[in-house]
């Protein structure tokens, strides 16, 4: 597959990400609140297939790792929110099976794609482990707003959320700025102004809150 082709697919997925935390920015500025859009979430899903087609076709587990991790808190929270079971049951099916299919592609020919992709000649040893460990900073925060909001049974965004996402950003943008990746660096520079941003209305939130009590 060319290389452009592969670059097209990583900024598209970029783009639906950028667009989740676009569309959840206004929508909360707009509420004076931080909220958890479902659109957020279906944008999520997209992203997240598209991003970790993108990893697989570049050999990069670090990215791929990431993904496979929140994918599926993407659909509890679609789920708790009502949408996931408007969707056709046929396109229910084909995503939440997608991630399973990947993984039987992958270990289809074990030995090819574990070379591949740890030992890539294009990334060092300890380059992958801190990108690795990056990706899992990253997506933290959504293990984090699983635990968080199951407990409430409702699906929020809390500070805790915004913070890990602050901290995951800034390393994984290291990590694209030392593999010289365009992808990662554009895609991750454009959420740092809107986790702070969220991270201020939260702040003003609760201000308000403990004048009203």
């Amino acid at each position: 597959m060319s290389s452009l082709l592969i670059m097209a697919i990583g900024f598209l997925a970029q783009g639906f990400f950028s667009a989740r935390i676009l569309v959840q920015w206004i929508l909360s500025e707009r509420a004076r609140r931080v909220l958890s859009p479902s659109l957020f979430w279906i944008l999520s899903i997209a992203g997240s297939f598209l991003l970790c087609v993108y990893g697989w076709l570049r050999n990069d587990f670090a990215i791929i790792l990431g993904q496979l991790i929140s994918y599926y808190i993407y659909i509890w929270n679609l789920n708790i929110k009502g949408v996931w079971k408007e969707l056709p049951a046929i396109l229910r099916t084909i995503i939440f099976i997608t991630p399973f299919i990947a993984i039987g592609f992958a270990l289809s020919d074990f030995e090819t794609n574990f070379s591949n992709l740890f030992n890539n000649e294009d990334i060092p040893l300890w380059l992958l482990i801190y990108g690795s460990l990056s990706q899992i900073l990253f997506t933290l925060r959504f293990i984090y707003q699983y635990i968080y909001s199951s407990a409430r049974n409702t699906s929020l965004l809390p500070a805790g959320f915004w913070i890990l996402s602050l901290a995951g950003s800034l390393c994984i943008v290291t990590y694209g700025l030392i593999r010289h990746d365009i992808v990662l660096i554009v895609g991750q520079s454009f959420g740092l102004v809107a986790y702070i941003r969220n991270l201020m209305i939260l702040r003003n939130q609760s201000k308000r809150v403990q004048q009203e009590v």
